[in-house]
């Protein structure tokens, strides 16, 4: 599954289009960035309810090409520049993380 189908798949808003569509390799949920610097993978799926541009910086380092924002998020501009600029997706969801989360994981086990 690459990044371009999340939006389709999993009926996501998607909010910064500008992205590199990669190969997902996984996902992470989490909301404590440090954690999220220390455990998330290269190529994962970031679920969280982090709604601003420290998000973005944290999945650049890691690798992480999308984030998905649960529970209606307000996204602020700040962020959806430097995910442009970073070339990782920003999609939104209506649902919690853990919907979200098992949604994914179900996805992905089955490719």
């Amino acid at each position: 599954m690459r990044v371009r189908d999340l939006q389709e798949v999993l009926e996501l808003e998607l909010i910064q289009s500008e992205f590199e569509d990669t190969e997902i390799q996984g996902g992470y949920t989490g909301d404590l960035l440090s954690d999220i610097m220390a455990h998330a993978t290269k190529g994962s799926v970031l679920i969280t309810i982090q709604a601003h541009k420290n998000t973005v910086a944290v999945a650049s380092l890691v690798g992480i090409p999308a984030i998905l924002l649960a529970n209606s998020r307000p996204v602020p501009e700040d962020m959806v520049e430097a995910a442009r600029k970073e070339k990782i997706a920003i999609f939104r969801s209506n649902e919690t993380q853990f919907t979200l989360s098992g949604k994914l994981y179900t996805l992905l086990s089955s490719f």
